[in-house]
């Protein structure tokens, strides 16, 4: 029997990253740096995308879609991590750790949805130009925004009442910077093995399901690309694509990374594994404005008019 204060704790210790405490202040720097281009990045594209009305496209609403996710994304652990390394601020309630765990993974999952629908509409507009207005209608824009959304917080919300159902008397001690699920159940007593398979299984349903589909929609559109008689038509129609795939490639490609070195990089140092996991959820969001300012001739043209009319 456990005590009924352990099932509703007042409070959790994040410990920041163990072992390199004296240089807190200066791992803080980077990282600050990092969330104001994110912050800045996607503020400056939602409104672009926002005014202009040679934007509102589907690709430019689901790319809006993934600048409010990783808004979210970083808001959601990055001030955290500033205020414990900077303030030593390692105090998180109980309350706010779930409400971190659950926006931590909901954004996740709903950025990997948001990938598929983008390689989805590359690929209606590659391989069926000719009917892209009729199949992507508003209608059926809502219904994909819709099912992300449900779909995202249908299998995210259980993590919360996993965690609510366990008791938390032997240590509140986290040793990380933000609250992720299997990281919070590892501090209870009892058996988490349900915790255990369920953060197994919803990668699996989710985020490896959406992989699996987004490489198929691509090698469909290669299929299609290198059918076209123009080698200019070629060119065009990969260039299209050419800032989806570095934003695949940079929300991935990490995640797989840090899953894998947490799984068997058993000789990894703790701290580094931690300080890899942060840049994870910090990078992405502050690159992917920049990866489509640079890549997509419609933003860049927005932004240098926007920057250029304020100038006089």
């Amino acid at each position: 029997m456990y005590n009924l204060s352990c099932y509703n704790p007042s409070s959790f210790i994040l410990v920041g990253i163990p072992g390199l405490e004296k240089f807190h202040i200066w791992i803080g720097i980077p990282f600050c740096v990092i969330y104001t281009v994110a912050i800045v990045g996607n503020c400056i594209l939602l409104y672009l995308i926002a005014v202009e009305h040679s934007l509102h496209e589907p690709m430019f609403f689901f790319l809006s879609m993934l600048a409010t996710t990783d808004l979210v994304l970083s808001t959601a652990t990055v001030p955290k991590l500033l205020s414990n390394l900077w303030l030593g601020s390692q105090e998180i309630t109980f309350s706010g750790c779930l409400t971190q765990m659950f926006f931590l993974h909901f954004s996740f999952v709903v950025d990997s949805a948001i990938l598929l629908v983008m390689a989805f509409d590359r690929y209606v507009a590659i391989c069926f130009p000719l009917r892209y207005t009729a199949i992507l209608t508003p209608q059926v824009i809502i219904k994909l925004v819709v099912s992300i959304v449900v779909r995202s917080f249908s299998v995210i919300l259980p993590d919360v009442f996993l965690l609510k159902r366990l008791p938390f008397c032997r240590t509140r001690i986290i040793p990380h910077t933000y609250c992720e699920h299997i990281g919070v159940a590892r501090l209870s007593s009892a058996d988490i093995s349900i915790n255990i398979w369920y953060g197994f299984a919803v990668p699996l349903m989710t985020v490896i399901s959406d992989v699996i589909f987004i490489a198929v929609s691509y090698t469909l559109i290669l299929r299609a690309v290198f059918h076209l008689s123009s080698q200019g038509a070629r060119q065009k129609a990969l260039s299209t694509c050419g800032s989806h795939v570095c934003v695949i490639l940079m929300f991935y490609t990490p995640a797989f990374f840090s899953i894998l070195a947490h799984r068997f990089g058993h000789s990894v140092p703790r701290n580094m594994l931690i300080l890899l996991a942060n840049l994870y959820v910090a990078v992405p969001p502050a690159l992917n404005p920049v990866v489509y300012g640079v890549k997509t001739k419609q933003i860049q043209d927005k932004f240098i008019l926007l920057f250029s009319l304020k100038k006089t």
